[in-house]
């Protein structure tokens, strides 16, 4: 998959299960072994593929034909005509057995009623080997990566899926969008209480959740997957610097360590919890109890300093630790900015004008949105 630009990629490829994900990057149509597979299913024959170190797994097999040949769509196909498995190598470049019979531990537990889907299940419980198996009857390819199982779906089905995915999270964009304008008027005017701050922070995390299941139907899709890839870019284009900005901002501590372990709660948070203003108060360091509504904070400034073009991070460093807070930045004169390491006359100026920018843009932003 493409990398995205800026902070976005790192939040979305860590929340990912990377076996799983590894796995549906290998069948993703535009593969090779893609290809083999589907050449099987369309022939009804069905076939067991293990893919994994061939010397770690070599006692799991009984009987067989060593091969250790090239893999190609073709060949996967004829030899699937056999009744064995067929065992491939870790990156899926060469058949390396086949008619193998799989001989696994029988007293694992496993709730699949074929025998090919009872191996593979166990196969993938016993070891880190994926495992494929394709039915013969119901026409369904299953993934068995650590014991759980995945089923691949049609193409049509994915991408219904993913679409109706873009729709929600562009609904969920819009509304990120709105309170996030209105959480920065607050704060050049010196009124935004937790309960905003925390509606911004529950509206970037839900918007991150809806664009990690997207990620994965734009890895299943492959090839297929280009089009929506590029729209779910589009729409996540600085949501995560902002969130990691607004956690710097309003933390309770302002320390590195307290920034990475909110940011890592408030990700795996259940999604009760999410909407729990309570819980969220909680991981940002104030009491629970508090009354949202009511309580002011005042920001630090990482947040609007962060969308001051050609502003450094290091610069917005040294300037939130020189002023402590946003109001102290507004009230700066461009002599008190200039004194700041790494500023100097030009960027205090730019500085300035960037602030009354930001104003002016917020203000037409608020407009728009009513």
């Amino acid at each position: 998959m493409a990398q995205r630009s800026g902070d976005e990629p790192n939040e979305l490829e860590t929340r990912q299960e990377p076996r799983l994900v590894k796995a549906l990057e290998m069948v993703a149509p535009g593969t090779a072994l893609r290809e083999g597979i589907d050449d099987i299913l369309h022939a009804h024959t069905g076939g067991l593929i293990m893919i994994g170190d061939p010397e770690e797994l070599s006692f799991l097999f009984s009987g067989g034909m060593k091969l250790d040949i090239d893999y190609t769509p073709a060949t996967l196909y004829q030899v699937a005509k056999m009744d064995g498995a067929i065992a491939l190598n870790a990156n899926a470049t060469k058949i390396v057995i086949a008619n193998v019979q799989l001989m696994p531990d029988p007293t694992i537990l496993t709730l699949e009623t074929g025998t090919r889907h009872r191996t593979a299940e166990r196969v993938s419980k016993q070891t880190d080997a994926l495992v494929i198996a394709v039915s013969q009857r119901r026409e369904v390819v299953s993934l068995y990566v650590d014991g759980a199982k995945y089923i691949l779906e049609d193409i049509p089905v994915v991408l219904a899926k993913a679409n109706q995915a873009l729709a929600t999270l562009d609904k969920y964009r819009t509304r990120l969008d709105q309170v996030s304008t209105r959480l920065t008027a607050l704060e050049f005017e010196g009124g935004a209480t937790l309960h905003d701050v925390l509606t911004v922070l529950q509206r970037s995390e839900l918007v991150t959740r809806m664009a990690v299941e997207i990620e994965r139907y734009i890895v299943e899709l492959g090839r297929e997957g280009r089009l929506i890839e590029m729209q779910l870019e589009e729409t996540m284009v600085g949501t995560a610097a902002d969130k990691a900005a607004l956690v710097h901002d309003y933390l309770a501590e302002d320390s590195d360590e307290a920034f990475a372990s909110a940011l890592d709660q408030v990700g795996r948070l259940p999604h009760q919890d999410l909407l729990d203003f309570g819980r969220l108060a909680e991981l940002m360091g104030y009491d629970r109890k508090l009354n949202t509504l009511d309580y002011p904070v005042s920001p630090r400034g990482y947040r609007i300093l962060g969308r001051i073009p050609r502003l450094p991070k290091l610069v917005v460093q040294q300037i939130v630790k020189e002023f402590g807070g946003l109001d102290e930045m507004l009230a700066a004169t461009d002599a008190e900015l200039e004194t700041v390491e790494g500023v100097g006359e030009i960027r205090a100026k730019d500085i300035r004008e960037g602030l009354r920018r930001l104003q002016e843009i917020n203000l037409v932003d608020r407009y728009l949105q009513t």
